[in-house]
């Protein structure tokens, strides 16, 4: 077959299984998924490598399902795959790196002939055990585990296991539903897939699959060998749970290979913020697949060439029973960490740091009177700034690295008796620079009345902001306190009583290159529009009293530029 109709059917592949999550989108129960976003899909050939990827989705997800195939097939067996299964588990280790990402497998045939995998992963709003947040201080602690295993034998639910996961979880029917929809979603990239291949006449995936395989993984090592072979050193410190976490990393880049070395990282931790070894490798060949090779697209090839290690027992390669819950708090800082590293050897590359981690929050809602409200588990995305890049401004209350969506407040306000009372940027938090940081949010949440909540914090950036690059300053550090002045803490499960708000302050990124450098008409385009206040722009920028004043007059007239 001509190379010009594998590229064909190549991108039928990739709609095929961006279909599957679109799939996913409009079936879910969970806020998480409908909302945000927080899925993967993709499709693997009949050795569970993996040959396309949905664009929706998120890299951790994504890339770390990429190694769950295997283990499907290994824990399963192959003798005992067959047409109408439909496989499931929530194995941090095995899945996409903690207990609450439901990670489906089913197997595809055509013409009786079993050809490849579909598989998809999404965040389910509730897993039982103490909820989502860093408290637990072992895996045990944080849900319902469930073994790779069968959800559905040859068609046939197992609904001894829908009992017991509905009989484990504060909202069975969400959770229950997510995973209908999760086999659901797989059902409608097999159909596609054996349409394509009815109009192809293709027996099976070799032939398409050698030839994704071999191009992508070709195209990536051209990419790297016109790097320079060099060796440089990252580190980042964060916030952590109750000490700083230290992430250190050594990149070497050789003729056919980049290597990422986290040797140095800090140790496991006591709560739930640590790292299994498969997160760590997403979001680290990520980064670097960003910066070095963005347009050729995800498969079991292109990730190859990025090798990740770790030593066992470090946060970032956390071993059983390690608590895992808040993976992505690390997980996310894992591309900052990477850059810095990787500035040093590609000037004028990657961007400042961001916020990093996405700005998440649970909170758990109860009536204050037996018999009077309702009780709700209300799960919230949100994001801090993007990190200035080289040429360009960071975006504003933008998820980098995870690409996650954040959830609308009508959305978050359907789900239970909570209430947003604001939700806007906030001024100032981005870094000053040439090119400045993405603004931070503002955000006030509180509950209907008749009811009290635990607010479960999920923040970093409180005590280390994010640093900026090349004569960039800092973004803006995360706040966090109630309305009457009680102060509460990043990261942990917290009481607010009836009638409470938790008052938040998202992080901004930070700046990249020299503040003294930025482009006057850019400074009064943002003082115009509310991005900074008349002091920062004196201050940081040194804009004169003159041009402020007429930046103010301007707004005044209704010419907001």
């Amino acid at each position: 077959m001509s190379s010009v109709a594998y590229q064909v059917m190549w991108n039928r592949l990739i709609s095929v299984v961006e279909e599957q999550a679109q799939a996913l989108v409009r079936t879910a129960f969970s806020t998480s998924v409908r909302e945000a976003g927080d899925l993967s899909a993709g499709v693997y050939n009949a050795a569970g490598q993996m040959l396309a990827q949905a664009v929706t989705g998120t890299p951790g997800h994504v890339n770390a399902m990429a190694d769950a195939v295997p283990h499907f097939i290994r824990r399963i067996g192959r003798e005992n795959i067959r047409e109408g299964d439909v496989y499931i588990t929530n194995d941090p280790w095995e899945g996409t790196g903690h207990l609450h990402d439901i990670t489906v497998v089913s197997p595809s045939f055509h013409k009786g002939r079993h050809v490849g995998f579909f598989a998809c992963t999404a965040h389910v709003v509730d897993i039982g055990g103490r909820g989502f947040g860093a408290d637990a201080a072992s895996v045990y602690e944080e849900g319902l585990y469930i073994p790779i295993m069968k959800f559905a034998d040859q068609g046939r639910v197992d609904e001894t296991l829908v009992r017991i996961v509905r009989g484990n979880v504060r909202e069975p029917d969400q959770v229950v539903g997510d995973i209908y929809a999760l086999a659901t979603c797989n059902e409608i990239g097999h159909r596609r897939l054996t349409e394509m291949m009815a109009e192809f006449a293709l027996g099976d995936l070799e032939g398409i699959g050698k030839f994704i395989l071999e191009n992508s993984r070709r195209a990536t090592l051209e990419k790297i060998a016109a790097l320079p072979r060099q060796t440089a050193n990252g580190a980042m410190r964060i916030d952590g749970f109750a000490t700083p976490i230290d992430l250190k990393v050594r990149l070497a880049i050789a003729e056919d290979h980049l290597l990422c070395d986290f040797a140095g990282t800090s140790g496991i931790d006591k709560k739930g913020i640590n790292v299994p070894l498969v997160y760590t490798k997403a979001y680290a060949c990520y980064a670097l697949k960003c910066a070095i090779a963005p347009e050729i697209p995800n498969n079991a090839a292109s990730l190859e060439p990025f090798r990740i290690t770790a030593p066992e027992g470090s946060i970032v390669n956390a071993t059983h029973p390690a608590p895992v819950a808040l993976r992505h708090v690390i997980g996310h800082m894992i591309p900052d960490t990477v850059y810095d590293a990787l500035d040093k050897i590609l000037p004028a590359t990657v961007p400042a740091e961001g916020a990093g981690c996405l700005c998440n929050f649970q909170v758990s809602l109860r009536p204050t009177t037996h018999g009077a409200g309702r009780r709700a588990e209300v799960l919230a995305f949100n994001s801090g700034g993007a990190g200035a890049r080289p040429t360009v401004d960071g975006l504003n209350a933008t998820a980098f690295p995870s690409g996650v969506m954040t959830m609308p407040v009508e959305a978050t306000e359907h789900t239970g008796p909570v209430i947003i009372w604001r939700k806007e940027l906030r001024p100032d938090s981005g870094g000053a620079g040439a090119m400045r940081g993405g603004l931070g949010q503002y955000m006030e949440v509180g509950a209907t009345e008749g009811h009290e909540f635990d607010f479960s914090a999920m923040f970093d950036r409180v005590n280390h902001p994010a640093r900026g690059r090349q004569g960039g300053r800092d973004g803006g550090a995360t706040t966090i306190v109630q309305d009457d002045g009680t102060p509460m803490q990043g990261k942990g499960k917290q009481y607010v009583p009836e009638g409470r708000r938790v008052m938040l302050g998202l992080p901004g990124g930070a700046g990249y290159g020299n503040p003294a450098d930025r482009d006057p008409d850019l400074i009064k385009r943002d003082l115009a529009r509310g991005y900074i206040s008349a002091k920062a722009a004196a201050e940081d920028y040194g804009l004169s009293a003159d041009d402020i004043a007429a930046v103010g007059a301007a707004v005044a007239r209704g010419e907001t530029g």
